[in-house]
């Protein structure tokens, strides 16, 4: 990930680590917990294995994101959010609170209904 050199403001730091489609929804994925990659997967409609390693790479590369190899055979890792992980998730679910709130006011609850995500009538 190409970070830029020159900045006006911290927003424009935050705005760079978190941008593009999945980020911010893998973020949000991880709120309960460790997760694994499977998991990840199936949670996140429309992301390819090798986009999702990606994602989780730039996350890591950010302290946001961090993984745990258990001990054995098969392979299997974990990743969960960080310290500073966790501090943005609670950004993030401020903006699917937003979302929410704009999907109802203009009548677009039909993907909300589908994905079992609660809203107020």
């Amino acid at each position: 990930m190409k970070i830029r050199e020159d900045y006006t403001c911290p927003l424009e730091i935050v705005h760079d680590i978190i941008k593009g489609k999945w980020k911010t929804i893998i973020i949000f994925q991880m709120r309960t917990g460790s997760v694994s990659l499977a998991q990840l997967e199936k949670s996140i409609e429309g992301i390819s294995q090798k986009m999702l390693l990606q994602q989780l790479s730039e996350l890591r590369h950010f302290g946001l994101v961090d993984k745990e190899n258990a001990p054995g055979y098969p392979l299997h890792v974990d990743y969960y959010l960080t310290e500073r992980g966790i501090r943005i998730l609670k950004a993030v679910e401020i903006m699917q609170e937003i979302g929410i709130e704009y999907m109802v006011e203009h009548h677009l609850t039909g993907i909300l209904d589908q994905k079992g995500i609660c809203y107020s009538k």
